[in-house]
């Protein structure tokens, strides 16, 4: 890892926490919603219009928000009325107003490898643009990182575009992430190092089938970073 030059951190679940709060709206949208059908099934068609959604709408708060409304008038049959539309509305608003509060230990970490004075840092995640630069500017971590960058999908393709943006070969990329499926195997693939850090709840569409790779180091937490470099 002594090529190491610049270190990309996703933000939910690593930075600060997400899918928690998504868990906790989807919760409070099945109980809306009980009079029409029970929570799993609300759950598992909301899943798919969310999976069919994410061609044309990508990823994030107001994609999920859209996606609730349509899986509402799906459940219900059309029947869905105008004070529950209301309240999935609210919903939707709750998580794009998350406070963005930094995971305990990431900001100490941050600054001490900010001070080995080695490294670049990017913030480089997926989502909707306004949606992650609001919580970033909110989580009080901009100090620390180059820049921000959102993009649609992690890709090997984006990765790539990252590494050219910085001028550096894939080798001196560190990528930190919690998503296997996003953050760590396109790195991987591509030649560059990953630090996976495991948040204790994982999106379903996140999930995937987890591997050992000699360019992966796998970390119980984010303060741990600064030992492994």
């Amino acid at each position: 890892m002594k090529d190491i030059s610049l270190i990309a951190f996703d933000a939910d679940d690593t930075l600060w926490e997400c899918q928690n709060h998504f868990e906790a709206v989807e919760r409070e949208y099945c109980e809306l919603l009980n009079s029409y059908a029970p929570a799993d099934k609300i759950s598992k068609t909301l899943f798919s219009i969310e999976t069919a959604n994410m061609p044309l709408l990508g990823y994030g708060s107001k994609a999920f928000l859209l996606s609730l409304l349509e899986n509402a008038v799906e459940v219900s049959n059309g029947k869905v009325k105008a004070e529950e539309i209301r309240k999935i509305i609210l919903l939707g608003k709750r998580l794009l107003q998350l406070s963005g509060s930094p995971i305990d230990g990431v900001e100490e970490t941050l600054k001490k490898l900010q001070d080995i004075g080695k490294y670049q840092m990017v913030v480089f995640t997926k989502g909707e643009l306004l949606d992650q630069e609001n919580k970033f500017q909110r989580s009080g971590l901009s100090p620390y990182f180059e820049d921000i960058i959102v993009v649609s999908d992690k890709t090997e393709k984006s990765y790539q575009q990252l590494c050219k943006r910085f001028s550096i070969d894939i080798n001196q990329l560190l990528m930190v992430g919690n998503s296997f499926r996003s953050d760590i195997e396109p790195v991987l693939k591509l030649g560059g190092w990953a630090a996976y850090i495991p948040f204790h709840t994982t999106w379903q569409h996140e999930v995937t089938e987890e591997y050992e790779h000699p360019h992966l180091v796998k970390l119980n937490s984010f303060s741990q970073l600064v030992s492994l470099l």
